[in-house]
């Protein structure tokens, strides 16, 4: 393990600088750390070497090296073995193959041209204009973007592409190794698209810099790992979450960008249809019991419950919440608590703290577990109000997870108050959208009189796409994916008497779902989603492809 004195970063800038990672190895020699006393002084290089013998032959030529840059070195001795571990925990990549390899230059011009080419945004965007304001660097733990792009090429391109996938609201960013190359893909709008195609080494390095930005171990590139990116960029909060796990051909890293902006949160935006958004106001008003949002990863749940939170929010009660991680900043007078799972700090366990915190409203991040959704019943039960996430399909199946948990129907019938599943579809462009009466097939189908009036996207191939660039015709607005922005589906189960004795008769998920539908005009997922593309918002197609997701 490297000592106080040199870290893995220190050692690799300086074998980056001075001399090569294979010259290193062969010689048995590395720098570890360059000491000085003045800030504009170029001190002594701290320079271990393995072959005292060899320190003749050795001394002279990196001297000379050094002396071209105003610096001076002094040596130490080490062991073999010990010069090999630091270079080692140093360098970016041990061996691929099993040889070893030295990284070859990341071209930070190369990946801004592949962005260029390859983004939505149009190229001036490009001209990043850094700010350098060292009042943004008052929190610790947020360092500003552009100073630190400023530092290497490889933290300039790291940073332009979180930038770019910031600024053209990607949620999802894929570095993912394939045999001689990095493949780099985006989720934009909830689909994956292709994002640009780098040479291996430079995904190293990409990674390596990524990793380190997150406070990850660069060193370890078999065991998977998980981390934060917390930046400034123009005076506005930049969070990624970031995960790595080892492929066949290397390592993959996975960045979720969080949304800081707390300007969506707002259920009259969120919820477009008013009379599911009055019904589900009506429960979240009530003084006890778990209100359950279920929906699949990235389908928006943590985004409602953050507008439900924040509308609650009138300083008169006592919120707290469980996240997994802490999404939004909600601000007011709602406590919010990051799971700390190395602490042993669970769901299940901070729920049982809060209770002892006077909470009116508790928000649990996930019910996972059948500890975690036990102790949310008897919070429910002791007179609190419980906001909770679900992995379900509909709101229907969200009930039947509770009852795999073992959860007893009484209980389940006594403290939910009502579920509220949901997806995100892609809102059709309205700059290349094509407005025309629906079909005959779909007008029969989704229950919508003919000749209404409803948007087709237009989206290309990428052919057609290259065409149209190349004619300046290309739709401005998406660059020819046909849709822009997302929108949310909900499906709102109210658990009222009828709902409670179908439950506790034993009723399929598909007779409550009926029920619900026939007795109190539930809109299901589909129902709700052909209401958006009856005010042309998104299309059939659209709602096809989501909607049969949840099937």
């Amino acid at each position: 393990m490297l000592n106080n004195q040199y870290t893995a970063t220190s050692v690799r800038k300086l074998v980056d600088k001075f001399f090569s990672l294979q010259w290193c190895r062969d010689n048995f020699v590395v720098p570890l750390y360059q000491e000085t006393s003045l800030p504009m002084d170029k001190g002594v290089i701290k320079i271990a070497i393995a072959n005292y013998s060899y320190l003749a032959t050795l001394a002279s030529p990196i001297e000379e090296r050094l002396s071209q840059a105003g610096c001076t070195c002094e040596f130490v001795k080490k062991s073999q073995e010990e010069i090999q571990e630091i270079l080692d925990l140093a360098s970016e990549e041990r061996f691929i193959s099993g040889d070893s390899i030295e990284l070859s230059q990341f071209d930070e011009d190369a990946v801004l041209e592949a962005i260029k080419a390859t983004s939505d945004l149009d190229e001036e965007k490009y001209d990043f204009q850094f700010d350098n304001d060292e009042s943004l660097l008052s929190e610790v733990e947020e360092i500003d973007l552009a100073t630190e792009m400023l530092e290497s090429k490889i933290q300039n391109a790291a940073g332009a592409i979180l930038i770019n996938s910031k600024k053209d609201n990607v949620s999802d960013i894929h570095i993912a190794p394939k045999e001689d190359k990095y493949k780099i893909r985006v989720r934009k709008d909830g689909v994956m698209q292709p994002f640009m195609t780098i040479p291996k080494g430079s995904g190293f390095k990409l990674i390596a810099c990524l990793k380190n930005m997150a406070s990850m171990d660069i060193a370890e590139k078999r065991a998977s790992q998980d981390g934060k990116i917390l930046r400034k960029f123009e005076g506005n909060r930049m969070e990624f979450r970031c995960s790595t796990v080892r492929e066949k051909d290397g390592e993959k890293m996975v960045l979720r960008i969080l949304n800081s902006d707390d300007s969506v949160l707002n259920l009259d935006t969120l919820i477009h249809v008013e009379e599911v958004r009055n019904n589900f106001r009506k429960i979240m008003n009530t003084t006890n019991g778990i209100i359950i949002v279920s929906g699949p990863t990235g389908s928006g749940k943590s985004t409602t419950l953050a507008a439900a939170l924040k509308e609650k929010d009138n300083g008169e009660i006592n919120i707290v919440t469980a996240e997994d991680p802490v999404e939004y900043n909600l601000g007011g007078d709602i406590s919010q608590v990051q799971v700390n799972k190395a602490k042993g700090e669970n769901f299940a366990k901070l729920l049982r703290t809060f209770l002892r915190q006077d909470p009116d409203v508790i928000l649990i991040g996930e019910t996972r577990d059948p500890e975690t959704a036990e102790a949310s019943l008897d919070a429910a039960e002791t007179g609190h109000l419980v906001f909770t996430t679900l992995h379900a399909n509909s709101s229907c199946t969200s009930l039947t997870r509770l009852l795999d948990m073992d959860v007893p129907k009484y209980k389940l019938n006594s403290s939910v108050r009502g579920v509220l599943a949901q997806r995100l579809v892609r809102k059709v462009c309205t700059g290349c959208g094509v407005k025309r009466p629906i079909n005959e097939s779909d007008a029969r189908e989704f229950n919508i009189a003919l000749n209404t009036q409803v948007m087709y996207a237009n989206k290309l191939t990428s052919e057609e796409k290259a065409i149209r660039k190349k004619e300046g015709s290309l739709c401005a607005k998406c660059n020819g994916a046909g849709y822009k922005g997302r929108i949310g589906i909900y499906e709102l189960l109210v658990l009222n008497r009828k709902i409670q004795n179908a439950i506790a008769e034993g009723k399929t998920t598909r007779e409550v779902e009926n029920l619900a539908v026939k007795e109190d005009s539930m809109l299901t997922l589909t129902q709700y989603g052909v209401e958006l593309v009856k005010e042309q918002l998104t299309t059939i197609s659209e709602i096809v492809r989501v909607c049969s997701q949840s099937n």
